[in-house]
């Protein structure tokens, strides 16, 4: 199996992108694009499962957060899995959200493991900071 043909930013650009997506068709098609079939997100408040269960997770956050914007505020880590198990590249990044034109409300860093096509396999984040 190969690493995947896209770099590391563009695959977490994408993953972002799906994030701020408000049209739930665009939005979705985004999530297939992005996410292998079992692909698995995972932080301390939320938990989904494949690109159905992730796309019910956005529009949750949206709803409960109009306006918010994910951002990434960092270059993107990455780096090989061990030879020949198999696992595509592991990334590394942090992030924000909050309004769009104001300061950030919640912070943290996501770990990506990504299958052999380039899709994200899974997202496990952890959150810096957070209201309350």
């Amino acid at each position: 199996m190969s690493h995947p043909t896209a770099t590391p930013d563009a695959v977490v650009e994408a993953y972002v992108a799906t994030w701020n997506e408000t049209d739930p068709a665009r939005r979705r098609a985004g999530l297939a694009a992005a996410w292998t079939e079992t692909g698995i997100y995972r932080d301390p408040v939320m938990a989904s499962d494949g690109p159905a269960g992730i796309d019910a997770m956005l529009a949750g956050v949206q709803a409960k957060f109009p306006g918010f914007v994910l951002k990434r505020t960092s270059k993107v880590d990455a780096h090989g899995g061990p030879s020949g198990s198999g696992v595509g590249l592991y990334l590394r990044f942090t992030w924000s959200l909050g309004p769009a034109d104001g300061p950030s409300v919640v912070e943290g860093v996501d770990f990506c493991t990504l299958a052999p096509d380039g899709r994200l396999a899974s997202v496990v984040g952890f959150i810096d900071k957070m209201p309350g």
